[in-house]
């Protein structure tokens, strides 16, 4: 077999291994859901396809901060950057290895593990051992950290188009 057929099926098994953990992460919510009987449903956040591009946009002005005042350490918040990172993707279905949430925290490698470790201890990530090679660790939201990133944006979109309905009736006033 040449080497482009191999990358082409190395492809596709990682294709497969992706929708195979979307289809878990699924399954847990699912379960989640039918154990949790005493909140109702319709005060469950509303998860969305969008929050990914706020997240990113969450992401991305964090970095903005730290070009405009030429300064890493004076906006610190690992945990923050990790969660943005690892729940932009999870909603990109993708597999997040240990290294690379550690390079989008933006801090030194131990100061990034010893997050991971406060983040795993708190039930808000999971790490999971890459079947196919040994040496690599992939790191996720859990179930409960998903659920408490949905909610955060969810609340953060009902706060906009909360200062929306005050702003526009007194802009409307104003003209």
């Amino acid at each position: 077999m040449s080497r482009e057929q191999l990358r082409a099926k190395a492809r596709r098994l990682i294709a497969a291994a992706n929708e195979l953990l979307a289809i878990a992460h699924e399954l847990e919510q699912t379960d989640a859901e039918q154990r949790s009987d005493d909140t109702p449903a319709s005060n469950a956040p509303k998860d969305s396809p969008v929050w990914a591009e706020v997240a990113r946009s969450a992401y991305r002005e964090r970095r903005r901060r730290h070009d405009v005042f030429n300064d890493p350490n004076l906006f610190g918040e690992p945990a923050w950057d990790i969660l943005l990172d690892l729940f932009i993707a999870a909603k990109e279905r993708k597999r997040l290895p240990v290294t690379s949430a550690c390079i989008g925290a933006a801090v030194p490698a131990t100061t990034a593990l010893r997050w991971l470790t406060v983040l795993e201890e708190k039930g808000l990530i999971l790490r999971e051992n890459d079947l196919s090679d040994a040496r690599r660790v992939f790191v996720r939201l859990s179930t409960d950290g998903y659920e408490k990133m949905v909610s955060y944006f969810s609340d953060i979109a009902g706060d906009m188009r909360q200062d929306e309905e005050v702003e526009f009736p007194s802009l409307r006033m104003a003209h």
